[in-house]
């Protein structure tokens, strides 16, 4: 199943269509579909298209003062941030741009706002190392979160794992404040609330970024191809979960 959310994605991404185009513009010979494939990619590849479908994803989230946030049983982390490196066969870990959802936990479990934070042990079929978790508990102790604080769950590869994998840990109805990147908030919570807990979201890791247009929005990029792919495969995530549940 893991292998088919992956892949699905892909398929119906702007990169997936323009393979489309291209291969059967070329095996039908026909230049409309090689025109249309050529519009896609610029059009795609325009900080100025990406940036604001980046802002469409986070549109019903925006950054809250940690001091204003209720308090709730326990603080979940989600999975996502850390990249393992690999060199003389040794591993090593690195914070990606989701960092925010770690120092978030920390910052939201010196402020009281909960006695213990949760973090997911998620693990992918072809990741290598420990569960991302178990680093964290690691970086959290670094922080000065004492050991008794830190609960971890089973092993996960996905949201919906996530959810299920905490509801495990907690009573019913527990009242747990949600971390993680605002794009992915809204089927985080699709699928949290499913599990008979009550969510209090807690957005981080905001891509969006508010600039003065210039010239360079006007310019085909690779990474604003990759962040318009991006808004269309958490696009098919959120329809997943959703007809799901």
């Amino acid at each position: 199943m893991i292998y088919f959310n992956k892949i699905l994605p892909v398929i119906f991404s702007p990169l997936g269509l323009l393979i489309f185009l291209l291969i059967y513009g070329i095996l039908r010979k026909k230049r409309l579909p090689l025109v249309i494939a050529s519009i896609l990619v610029i059009a795609f590849s325009l900080p100025l298209v990406s940036n604001k479908l980046t802002q469409l994803l986070e549109q019903n989230y925006e950054p809250v003062d940690p001091y204003d946030v209720e308090k709730a049983d326990a603080i979940v982390v989600l999975s996502g941030m850390v990249r393992t490196i690999s060199k003389n066969n040794e591993t090593f870990y690195e914070f990606s741009d989701a960092v925010d959802r770690i120092l978030a936990g920390v910052e939201l479990l010196k402020l009281n706002k909960a006695q213990n934070i949760i973090l997911t042990r998620g693990k992918l079929p072809w990741n290598e190392g420990i569960p991302e978790g178990e680093f964290l508990a690691v970086f959290v102790k670094s922080q000065g979160v004492v050991e008794n604080q830190i609960i971890l769950t089973e092993n996960v590869q996905n949201t919906n794992d996530e959810a299920k994998a905490v509801s495990k840990l907690l009573p019913q109805n527990s009242k747990i404040i949600l971390v993680t990147s605002a794009f992915h908030m809204p089927r985080a919570m699709t699928v949290f609330e499913n599990q008979n807990l009550i969510v209090i979201p807690y957005a981080v890791d905001f891509r969006f970024s508010k600039n003065k247009l210039d010239f360079l929005d006007f310019l085909p990029q690779a990474e604003a191809f990759k962040d318009s792919s991006f808004y269309f495969r958490e696009l098919i995530g959120r329809a997943f979960y959703h007809l799901r549940y």
